[in-house]
């Protein structure tokens, strides 16, 4: 009697468990080494950006910009994407230009305006 109560319940906490959702940008993480596509990285970089201006560490303004350019460039520990996002309308010009990088496979390693 006991282990058909133990099962019963189990089976009970198993099919009434809170399912598990990934943040928004959970769907930009990537194993393994294969290059991502830029249409990838673009797509990544929009998630986080907006992800950034929803946590407050972006102005609002920053909502509507697209990225400007794409590109694989050397990094630190090898090849990694550089996504420019470009915001001529930004009243600090030393914050007009964000720049975000990815690894290869697509991860988001930082953002910063400098481009370093």
């Amino acid at each position: 009697m006991t282990k058909i109560t133990l099962a019963a319940l189990s089976l009970c906490t198993a099919l009434w468990a809170p399912t598990t959702w990934a943040d928004p940008g959970g769907s930009c993480h990537f194993h393994g080494k294969k290059p991502a596509t830029e249409a990838t990285v673009s797509g990544c970089a929009l998630q986080r950006k907006d992800n950034l201006v929803k946590t407050g560490k972006l102005d609002a303004a920053w909502s509507a910009v697209k990225p400007a350019s794409i590109e694989a460039v050397d990094g630190k520990k090898g090849k990694e994407w550089k996504v420019t996002f470009k915001d001529a309308a930004a009243k600090d010009k030393s914050k007009e230009t964000l720049y975000m990088f990815f690894t290869l496979p697509g991860n988001f390693i930082a953002a910063n305006f400098t481009g370093q």
